[in-house]
């Protein structure tokens, strides 16, 4: 049987320190991605629009916004609901 010394359980602690900090950095590079391609979650776009999970359900019901669904999840395209949302500003 091996002895686990301080060194050892350091050397651990840094990689598993290492590994969280690589996974962190990867999901923040995937919801930039998202982002980046144009569609995002229901709720990211009902944050930065202010609007209803309805008044987004009722853009998706009505054919105003293109949306996609992914294992339960809604994706709309946030180009279309700018440009919804800029054209009846006007």
């Amino acid at each position: 049987m091996d002895t686990i010394t301080k060194t050892d359980l350091e050397a651990l602690r840094k990689l598993i320190v290492s590994d969280i900090e690589n996974l962190i950095k990867a999901n923040l590079a995937n919801s930039k991605e998202h982002e980046e391609f144009g569609w995002m979650r229901s709720k990211v776009i009902r944050r930065k629009l202010n609007i209803s999970a309805s008044t987004l359900q009722n853009l998706r019901i009505t054919g105003k916004i293109r949306f996609k669904k992914l294992l339960g999840s809604y994706y709309y395209n946030w180009e279309d609901l700018q440009h919804l949302f800029d054209y009846e500003e006007e």
